[in-house]
């Protein structure tokens, strides 16, 4: 039988003080008998080998007293009163796929660029609005439009070292149609998207 003896130094009785108790706790101490034991004792206690300025304070609870832990994990109850707190993903993501393209169709033009999501730094611009590409297609917004913009966003990302894109649809939004051609010639282009 393994047994713990807890010295209570005179310093962390209240007082008056008399002398100071001895308990010897043994582990077939049943629980009734140890929080009668306890009951008895002052509401905190230290050990003589721990520093003056840390102390195990106790909490007392239908007469039976705990030593509560200095540090606990946060419940879910508390997580949800902070909804502003970014997840694991949020908070790396910027770093797992530093490049993200971003495309804009209007009723006249197609507008396409690639943005370091670090440093807010425009790696690439391709749009139908440019001069050489305004007097030279026919359509400014038709599906060969978009293949000439997906080409030259890929050439120029290429140029810049940036060899893998990301992007991210808005909500509700699918990768089909005018989007789908820009990102497929981007592929075809030798530019992967992660």
């Amino acid at each position: 039988m393994t047994s713990l003896q807890l010295a209570l130094p005179p310093s962390h009785l209240p007082r008056p003080y008399t002398s100071p108790p001895l308990l010897r706790l043994s582990s077939a101490t049943s629980t009734s008998r140890w929080c009668s034991a306890v009951r008895a004792s002052p509401p905190s206690l230290s050990f003589s080998s721990l520093p003056p300025s840390l102390h195990l304070h106790t909490h007392f609870s239908q007469g039976c007293s705990f030593i509560r832990s200095a540090w606990t994990r946060r419940s879910r109850s508390e997580a949800a009163k902070k909804p502003n707190r970014k997840s694991w993903k949020q908070r790396t993501d910027m770093y797992m796929r530093p490049f993200l393209l971003n495309v804009f169709f209007s009723k006249r033009f197609i507008h396409a660029k690639v943005m370091h999501r670090g440093t807010s730094k425009v790696i690439s611009v391709a749009t139908t609005n440019a001069k050489d590409l305004r007097n030279s297609l026919p359509s400014l917004t038709d599906h060969n439009a978009c293949r000439v913009v997906g080409r030259l966003i890929a050439e120029r990302s290429k140029e810049a070292d940036v060899y893998a894109l990301a992007y991210e649809p808005k909500k509700n939004e699918r990768i089909e149609g005018k989007l789908g051609i820009v990102i497929d010639t981007i592929k075809e282009n030798g530019v992967i998207f992660v």
